[in-house]
C-alpha cells in the first residue's frame, strides 16, 4: 500500500505572533490532519538536518555528513570536509547576530583565492563549487562538533561556535578569517552598492564520509536541495517540488521547507501565501486520497523546536469526527 512521510519545518508559528498571521486563514485539509492522527511529541528540539539524518538512516551520530554527502553531490574529490559557508555577522548590542548572504559565483570564486592563498600550508583548502556552497577540504579529520547553519539565520552566534577537542584552534579560525574578509576589496565594492558585506564563513556538516546511509522511501520530493543530496547519495528517485501532489505507488518521502525559509527571512506574509498554496496544493489532495484510500498511511512530522511532534493518519481516522479541528494557531509555540 502506499504511504506518504510529509515533513514540514515552521509550521507551528510562536503564539506572539501567531494569531493575527493566521486570523483570515482557511486551512481545513490541513486542521483535519492535524486533528485526527495520533500525536507523538518529539523528546528533544529536532531540526530538519538532524531529521533527515534519522530518515537517511544515520543512527550513531545526532547527524550524517552532510558536508561530504553535499562535496560529492557538487563534484568535489573524497576528503575529510567541512562546509564554509559564506554569511555575514553583524554586532547587535552584546549579540553577534548571522545573516544570509548570496554572492555571486565571481564572489565566491574570489573569496575562496583570497582564504587560500591566507591559509596557504595550513592543510585547508577553500572551494565554492556554488556560489552559496562553500567547502573546506582538510589534511586529517576533524575535532570539532558544529551546529548547522540553517538553523541560525537571525540568531546570536556566540553560544553556537564549534566544540570538542579542536574548539580552541578552529575559534582562532574563524577570527581570523572575519579580520581577512572584512578587508577585502570585494566587500567595499558590496557596500557602495547597498548590500552587506559577507564578512565571515560557517564552519558545520563534518561526518565521516565512510558513514553508510539508506533510504526506506521508493521516492524523495523536495523545495530544499539539501533533500536532493541525500537522495542522490542513496540512490532514491527525487523528483522536484511541484505546486500540487503528485500520487505515487509505494513510500513516498516530501520535504517542504518553504515555510523555512520564509521565516528565515522574516517575511510572515510570504509565509502565510505560501501555507494557503500547501493546502490547496498538498493537504486537501493528501486528505482526499486517504480518505478514499489510495493512501494506507500519512506520517506528518512538523519541526518546531521543543513543539515538535509526528501526526499518524490512517484511512480510519478520517472517520474520526469526534477529533475536532483546531485552529492552526492552537499549536502555536511558548
Amino acid at each position: 500500500m502506499n504511504h506518504v512521510h510529509l515533513v514540514i519545518p515552521d509550521l507551528f508559528l510562536p503564539k506572539n505572533f501567531a494569531a493575527d498571521t493566521l486570523a483570515s486563514s482557511h486551512l481545513p485539509a490541513l486542521a483535519k490532519l492535524l486533528a485526527r492522527g495520533i500525536v507523538t511529541r518529539v523528546g528533544n528540539p529536532i531540526s530538519l538536518e538532524a531529521s533527515l539524518s534519522k530518515l537517511f538512516g544515520q543512527i550513531d551520530a545526532e547527524y550524517a555528513p552532510i558536508a561530504a554527502i553535499g562535496a560529492t553531490y557538487d563534484g568535489l574529490p573524497q576528503g575529510n570536509w567541512l562546509r564554509a559557508d559564506p554569511i555575514n555577522l553583524r554586532l547587535q548590542r552584546d549579540q553577534m547576530v548571522l545573516s544570509a548572504v548570496s554572492p555571486s559565483a565571481e564572489e565566491a570564486r574570489q573569496f575562496c583565492s583570497s582564504l587560500n592563498a591566507y591559509f596557504a600550508g595550513q592543510g585547508m583548502e577553500f572551494f565554492a563549487p556554488h556560489p552559496l556552497r562553500w567547502y573546506l577540504r582538510l589534511d586529517k579529520s576533524l575535532g570539532i562538533q558544529t551546529t548547522p547553519l540553517p538553523e541560525l539565520f537571525g540568531c546570536n552566534i556566540r553560544s553556537v561556535l564549534p566544540t570538542g577537542l579542536d574548539a580552541t584552534h578552529w575559534h582562532q579560525v574563524f577570527n581570523e578569517i572575519q579580520m581577512l574578509l572584512y578587508a577585502h576589496p570585494i566587500n567595499a565594492a558590496r557596500e557602495a552598492r547597498g548590500e552587506s558585506p559577507i564578512n565571515s564563513v560557517w564552519f558545520w556538516g563534518e561526518g565521516d564520509a565512510n558513514q553508510a546511509l539508506r533510504c526506506d522511501f521508493q521516492q524523495v520530493s523536495s523545495d530544499d536541495e539539501l533533500v536532493k543530496m541525500f537522495a542522490v547519495a542513496t540512490d532514491t528517485r527525487f523528483t522536484e517540488w511541484s505546486p500540487h501532489w503528485c500520487g505515487a505507488d509505494g513510500t513516498q518521502l516530501l520535504v517542504w521547507a518553504g515555510l523555512r525559509s520564509a521565516m528565515q527571512r522574516g517575511d510572515l506574509a510570504v509565509w502565510r501565501d505560501a501555507l494557503s498554496a500547501f493546502e490547496i496544493g498538498y493537504a486537501q489532495p493528501l486528505w482526499q486520497a486517504l480518505q478514499s484510500g489510495k493512501i494506507a498511511q500519512i506520517n506528518l512530522e512538523v519541526l518546531a523546536g521543543n513543539n515538535s511532534r509526528c501526526f499518524k493518519l490512517t484511512r480510519s481516522a478520517t472517520w474520526s469526527f469526534w477529533r475536532r479541528s483546531k485552529p492552526l494557531a492552537h499549536y502555536s509555540t511558548v
